[in-house]
């Protein structure tokens, strides 16, 4: 998304190349106006392709990478890669935007390595973080601020939102009662960590009879049996819920929100872990009323509407903060009104905007 927004806004004062993996196959390619060259292997040992490429490339202005454990997995290899790169002058300027900060006192396994990651990457032209959580936790780690830049993450608005209720059940293959239900959407993959569990005991506790929850996708990840088999047991005796079970398209997810009356996202983080939730910002996007927990990805929710949150891993509280919203529906939507900006504040194009600032003042010091 970043890549087309910078596209979209810079038009042809910028030249934009994504190095990505081989997984969609090795010849280059283009995706939405965007050139793409296949460089490396997920989760490779050593990223020394990666500079041949560049090399081959001629170089860049800009190296950006936006880094993700489960992409280049748990060591700095690919913090090194950036570091050798700009010191053979094959970049002007190394960034990497972290997409997920631990705490020291975290849980994850071979948090030691990862912190080793943040400690090398403090030696890049600049970190961008999402959040202020994760910016403050990497200041206290060590990283120097000069080089640390909270940019939010990105927001669509969603083009669907005025599209007929009727129209988005059809697309989605949805029962026709939800026509003259209020509906309540979980939207995004179906994980464990994504407090399913705990929505599920919540729902059964809210005594509205046009409510209908609408759990839609396929259970991901470790646990993934157990969601599958949590949904079953609620599914036969809960005749309010809706189970659609397959993989949905982002357009289909962008449906999903828009036909929501109520997006819940019930998430469960872990300790110690900071990342921000894209589907918060698609969410955001669609403008709708969303209930959540008070975990660090759904931060920016706590921050803008702190009555819409409630702990993580209580039904009761869930319950009751869903049944309020429902019963109390005309009152929401006001109060949503600073999420609604912070959305628009968001788009994509000024975030956009933000990074190309960034790179012209790296640029200018180098």
């Amino acid at each position: 998304m970043l890549a087309e927004a910078l596209a979209s806004v810079a038009g042809d004062m910028l030249s934009i190349k994504v190095f990505s993996t081989t997984e969609a196959g090795r010849d280059p390619y283009t995706l939405n106006g965007v050139e793409v060259v296949p460089s490396y292997e997920r989760g490779a040992a050593s990223y020394s392709r990666l500079l041949d490429v560049l090399a081959e490339h001629g170089g860049v202005d800009v190296l950006h990478l936006q880094h993700e454990f489960g992409i280049y997995g748990d060591t700095p290899a690919i913090i090194e890669a950036l570091l050798e790169a700009r010191a053979e002058r094959l970049t002007r300027a190394a960034v990497a935007t972290l997409h997920t900060v631990y705490h020291p006192r975290g849980v994850e396994k071979g948090l030691e390595t990862r912190l080793s990651l943040y400690e090398r990457s403090f030696l890049l032209d600049s970190i961008v973080v999402h959040s202020v959580l994760q910016e403050f936790e990497l200041a206290s780690q060590g990283a120097p601020l000069e080089r640390l830049h909270r940019i939010p993450h990105g927001t669509s608005i969603n083009s669907y939102v005025e599209t007929p209720r009727q129209k988005l059940i059809e697309l989605l293959g949805l029962p026709g009662e939800l026509q003259r239900a209020r509906v309540l959407a979980v939207p995004g993959f179906l994980r464990r960590d994504k407090g399913l569990a705990t929505l599920l005991e919540a729902f059964s506790k809210v005594d509205d009879p046009a409510a209908r929850l609408v759990v839609a996708g396929e259970p991901q990840g470790r646990g993934s049996e157990e969601v599958a088999r949590l949904l079953e047991e609620y599914e036969a005796r809960e005749p309010r819920l809706v189970v659609l079970r397959r993989y949905l398209s982002s357009r289909e997810v962008l449906y999903l929100s828009a036909l929501a009356d109520l997006i819940v996202l019930p998430y469960e983080d872990r300790p110690g872990k900071y990342s921000v939730s894209g589907i918060l910002h698609l969410s955001m996007g669609s403008l709708k009323p969303i209930v959540g927990t008070r975990v660090p990805r759904l931060v920016e929710l706590y921050q803008l509407a702190p009555r819409m949150v409630v702990r993580p891993r209580s039904p009761g509280e869930l319950a009751a903060k869903i049944r309020w919203v429902l019963q109390n529906y005309d009152e929401t939507i006001p109060y949503m009104g600073q999420v609604y900006s912070y959305a628009v504040r968001t788009m994509w194009p000024r975030m956009a905007r933000r990074h190309l600032s960034l790179y012209q003042s790296l640029l200018a010091a180098s």
